[in-house]
């Protein structure tokens, strides 16, 4: 007999709390196709963030109303429960929630004696009110009311009375939703697992309730699951732990766990696959590298390294791998290093649909020896690899051959310099020369050499370049070292990093750049 598994709704707040993260900042574009990519997930809120706080939200959520197609989600404003001794008609903020049309609002609360007394200036009894006043006003106007009660966990620690008192402000005036909120991230899994379970009982099924968790001592994700076995049926957090200070609950690590392991439905039916594509797209989105080592969605996640161990998980995937990646839409790897055995080099041939006898398996393995004993390491380049291994399969590139590539720097009277650089490269039966000026060598070196191939090739214009990384092997040569240079790239699709080693740093740059290229023009031809 089969049972439907408990639904526990999933709450995304990237676009506002992950927005507070240092270095990550979103324009309302990105904020539009993160939405677009939320919903795609299947996410039952999405927390666009605070209407009339700043021009970018106002223009969100006008834009919101007139050109997001939501299917799945629910599109959430954030705000704040009135001021104190104020009234709910003419509160700014309020208004402002009711004017964003929005079909639910989430209101901070404060719950913790200490920030009423010292933080508003106002009574406990005026804390109560401001709560139960501003939930019946929103609910009032039709909208599904969520409230935060912001640090909660602290202030039922240290007053449980009031912290109940205000939850039950908001239960008792129609909020759908309380959110138990470890503001400061300082609670340990054992204590939100008892706080919530005691709120859970005192409520039963009246309200869902919700856990809000930030990461400070890395419990965010383990806090959420403690919370979901108390009772708690709503989880919020942000696209890969994004987040103030230390970042919020990892959606991408915290649904996984729910669903794979504790049996729960987050997600519609065939979207769990979708995780890994929706977290690196939005890391692309907002220009933030995802953490290679994230569980479930890096890409080092389901990654293997050495020679015994890849023979044995040919034979038996499962004991190294504590779930299918293909559940969370990521994949086995063979990473490739100078330890790499025979298995090694077979399982990361079959990965590539590549034919290798063991003759050719055996050169593999010495080449990379070689190579790595010059400096190459790639295991931290897979494109390059890659492109070795079916080199020394009988494959060719036949995309362009590179008849000259030169580079000059001058110094003008202002003190400034200036790169050009010169490429001669041929695309079959074509001679093209191109001249381009650029922000150092590498930069005019890429310009040129995308000049000359952009006619033959116009996918080359969906290729950028995203990380440029040198590294001095052997210092003790001081300027004569020979350097590693790896460069990272996108299509918008799949990531790639390649690799040139040289004591000649725009050699080694030109040995990554030209196989970033080739990487890229392979696999657009896909």
């Amino acid at each position: 007999m089969s049972t439907t598994p408990e639904h526990v709704e999933i709450f995304d707040t990237t676009l506002r709390d992950g927005m507070q993260v240092e270095g990550v900042s979103a324009t309302v574009e990105d904020k539009l196709r993160i939405a677009e990519q939320l919903d795609a997930l299947g996410v039952s809120y999405i927390e666009g963030g605070w209407p009339g706080a700043n021009p970018k939200d106002i223009e969100f959520f006008a834009r919101a109303a007139v050109d997001l197609r939501l299917a799945t989600s629910s599109l959430v404003a954030f705000g704040s429960t009135r001021r104190p001794k104020g009234k709910v008609d003419d509160d700014p903020t309020l208004r402002n929630l009711v004017e964003a049309r929005t079909g639910a609002v989430c209101i901070v609360a404060k719950s913790w004696d200490y920030h009423v007394l010292n933080a508003l200036g106002t009574t406990l009894d005026e804390g109560e009110a401001m709560i139960a006043d501003s939930v019946e006003f929103l609910h009032g106007h039709g909208l599904r009311v969520l409230v935060d009660a912001e640090h909660f966990f602290d202030g039922y620690k240290h007053n449980p009375e009031f912290a109940m008192r205000a939850l039950e402000a908001a239960a008792v005036k129609g909020a759908s939703h309380l959110v138990l909120c470890d503001t400061n991230g300082g609670s340990l899994p054992h204590e939100v697992e008892e706080i919530v379970g005691a709120v859970k009982r005192h409520f039963r099924n009246d309200v869902t309730i919700a856990i809000h968790c930030h990461d400070d001592t890395g419990c965010a994700v383990a806090n959420a699951m403690a919370a979901v076995r108390a009772g708690a049926r709503q989880v919020q957090g942000c696209m890969n732990g994004l987040g103030e200070r230390t970042g919020n609950t990892n959606l991408t690590t915290v649904i996984p766990n729910l669903e794979l392991k504790m049996g729960f439905r987050c997600l519609p039916e065939g979207r769990l696959e979708r995780l890994t594509h929706v977290s690196h797209h939005i890391a692309e989105l907002l220009n933030r590298p995802l953490n290679p080592q994230a569980p479930y969605v890096g890409a080092s996640a389901f990654a293997h390294k050495a020679g015994l161990h890849v023979s044995a998980i040919r034979k038996a995937k499962d004991a190294y791998e504590h779930v299918d990646p293909e559940l969370v839409g990521n994949g086995t790897r063979f990473v490739v290093s100078e330890m790499a055995g025979k298995a090694t080099i077979q399982a990361k041939a079959e990965e590539l649909g590549l034919s290798m006898d063991g003759a050719v398996v055996n050169q593999v393995i010495d080449e990379l020896k070689r190579l790595e004993h010059e400096g190459f390491h790639f295991e931290a380049a897979d494109a390059s690899l890659e492109l070795l291994m079916r080199r020394a399969a009988g494959w060719r590139q036949e995309f362009f051959s590179v008849e000259s590539m030169r580079v000059t720097t001058d110094e003008h009277r202002d003190g400034h310099f200036s790169t050009e650089a010169t490429v001669k490269v041929w695309v079959g039966d074509d001679r093209n020369v191109c001249v381009a000026e650029g922000n150092g060598p590498v930069n005019a070196i890429d310009t040129a050499l995308r000049s000359a191939l952009s006619a033959q090739y116009p996918q080359l214009a969906d290729i950028h370049l995203t990380d440029y990384k040198v590294r001095i092997l052997d210092g003790a040569t001081a300027t004569g070292a020979v350097t590693r240079v790896l460069i990272d790239a996108t299509n918008g699709k799949r990531q790639w990093t390649t690799i040139g080693v040289s004591s000649n740093i725009i050699e080694a740059s030109w040995q990554a750049l030209a196989d970033s290229l080739v990487y890229g023009l392979l696999h657009s031809s896909k």
